[in-house]
């Protein structure tokens, strides 16, 4: 064999090679265009789809995404089952997610009535064991502290205000919860470590999966990066926030229990709860409920009906159900029953684990006992 025939050969067996490798299965058994996909129906905004395309598809090693929360009070469902669904979506396409209780803020931010103490007993109602804040600073307060130090000096109050609230006294809060974020969010770099192993507090995240009213502060994290030359940026995946019970309530609230649909709440409250809804077509919390939460839970809703009003009929898809409720096809009064079925249907292990769990029972006294501050 000639000496370019040989060398032709090589070039072949590299471009099979290569492309076994590009085809090579992901763990998932879904295609990187899939994972993409999967992942991006998490989020009604993504900053920025081509870096996410671009992370799923060349990273080696496990994608990281990261959630941080006050633990406030008690828990409704979209935290509870929502936050489920989009977590278990992250996770069948190779996402490892990782959450944050956000202890200290919640004290910064009042909740609570700033009492550490009620703060962390909200986080055991949750029944999580997840990673507190306070608990991982005080591991390692050189690092974190020097890190809000830096955020601070970086950036003036006039910035952090436009990023975050106005409410805001002083630039200590935004400072340390983008430090934490910081610290969780910046893709690959590890903060203070100088590439050594990532710790506990050191998430490495990837992707920054929380929801829009967080868009800000998140945003604020991605300009931090640019401020100190950081080629890898977390990317935002913000999901849509769930509408409350009341009209024109943007967001459920903890602070108000008519507000929410709480994840121990009774079938009668539930039922009580949504019966009260409204009839409104456009921002409709009934649909929003059945578009983000029982319809990626079931697959499906049943509509049972007398056949004089129609007869039952089974909605596998959101634009066959929107669009029928729009013309006035599908009553509230016939949706209501059908969404309040499928919420109890989710809900009723949680409520048996709080009847049934000394400790979950005992815990839930006592938030249920607390007064909620917004």
């Amino acid at each position: 064999m000639s000496a370019a025939a040989a060398e032709q050969k090589d070039i072949v067996t590299a471009v099979e090679e290569l492309v076994v490798a590009e085809e090579k299965p992901h763990p998932s058994g879904l295609t990187v265009e899939e994972r993409y996909q999967l992942c991006r129906s998490v989020g009604q905004e993504c900053i920025c789809e081509d870096e996410l395309r671009k992370l799923i598809a060349n990273k080696p090693g496990p994608i990281i995404a990261y959630d941080g929360f006050e633990p406030s009070g008690r828990m409704h469902i979209a935290q509870g089952v929502m936050k489920c669904i989009n977590v278990n979506k992250l996770t069948k396409a190779g996402v490892h997610f990782k959450f944050w209780i956000a202890d200290w803020f919640a004290q910064l931010n009042n909740k609570m009535g700033g009492d550490l103490k009620k703060i962390q007993t909200v986080g055991r109602y949750m029944n999580v064991e997840f990673l507190s804040s306070s608990e991982e600073i005080n591991k390692r307060p050189d690092e974190y502290w020097t890190l809000v130090m830096d955020i601070a000096r970086k950036n003036n109050l006039k910035r952090i205000i436009r990023q975050t609230s106005a409410s805001y006294a002083s630039a200590i809060y935004p400072a340390s919860q983008l430090a934490s974020k910081a610290r969780c969010q910046l893709g690959s770099c590890q903060l203070g470590m100088d590439q050594r192993k990532v710790d506990k507090l050191a998430f490495n995240a990837d992707i920054c999966q929380l929801g829009m009213d967080q868009r800000k502060v998140n945003m604020l994290a991605r300009e931090y990066c640019d401020d100190i030359k950081r080629k890898l940026k977390p990317v935002i995946l913000s999901h849509r926030m769930m509408p409350g019970l009341l009209e024109g309530q943007e967001k459920m609230s903890k602070s108000d229990p008519n507000s929410a649909i709480f994840m121990e709440d009774t079938e009668a409250e539930v039922k009580t709860k949504i019966k009260k809804l409204l009839k409104i077509v456009e921002g409709n919390p009934c649909i929003e409920y059945v578009r983000y939460i029982t319809m990626p839970w079931f697959d499906k809703i049943e509509i049972t009906r007398p056949e004089a009003n129609g007869g039952s009929k089974i909605y596998e898809t959101m634009d066959e159900l929107e669009a029928d409720y729009a013309s006035g096809a599908l009553h509230p009064g016939d949706l209501k029953p059908a969404l309040t079925a499928q919420l109890n249907l989710i809900l009723q292990p949680v409520r048996d684990h709080f009847n049934n769990d000394a400790e979950a029972k005992d815990l839930l006294k006592k938030v249920k006992s607390y007064k909620v501050t917004k």
